[in-house]
């Protein structure tokens, strides 16, 4: 009489109770919906990530090429409420170095280097380039659009201001999407 009593206790205890194995299965999916959340921001960081070292290199690019130009640096300065870049139309004037430079550069903003069809995707988001003299000195911006809000660049630094604000409702304002990097570029006398 034992032996049955204990054979009957072992097997309702045996294997999960479907309670468990439902508390079981929302923990995993808890846990997958974390993972895939992060997954997400993950992506998002690398491409803030790679917006920030492709604007680091053009603007290093045309500094460069101020520095190389150094006689004619001030040709290369124009207003800042016009810069070059996403929906802009790129010069083809090529009579000096500096309209050389200054096309190759929108170009550059606009993301000739890869396309998809007709249409540019090599660079940042809506990348615009400015150029402006600072007591001597010359000021190179390169702004571009972020995918989320963080905190606006220095009013000193006016390029691209108020372009990449959202439509009404969006959290794209007052310029939380607007990133920039900017370099100063000195001309030394050499006389």
């Amino acid at each position: 009489m034992v032996s049955g009593a204990v054979s009957q206790m072992s097997m309702r205890e045996s294997g999960a109770s479907m309670i468990e194995v439902l508390v079981t299965m929302v923990i995993i999916a808890f846990g997958l919906l974390g993972m895939a959340g992060l997954q997400m921001r993950m992506q998002m960081s690398e491409m803030e990530s790679y917006q920030r070292s492709q604007a680091l290199l053009l603007l290093s690019d045309m500094a460069n090429r101020i520095a190389v130009n150094r006689n004619n640096a001030a040709s290369y300065v124009f207003d800042v409420a016009s810069p070059v870049g996403a929906g802009m139309t790129c010069a083809t004037t090529t009579t000096t170095t500096a309209q050389r430079d200054l096309g190759d550069w929108c170009n550059a903003l606009q993301g000739a280097g890869e396309k998809t069809g007709a249409t540019k995707q090599g660079a940042m988001l809506g990348g615009r380039g400015c150029i402006e003299s600072v007591g001597g000195d010359y000021m190179v911006t390169v702004a571009w659009q972020g995918l989320t809000p963080i905190s606006a660049p220095p009013s000193s630094v006016a390029c691209g201001q108020n372009v990449y604000n959202g439509a009404s409702g969006s959290a794209c304002v007052s310029d939380l999407c607007r990133r920039s990097v900017t370099t100063i570029v000195r001309i030394g006398s050499l006389t």
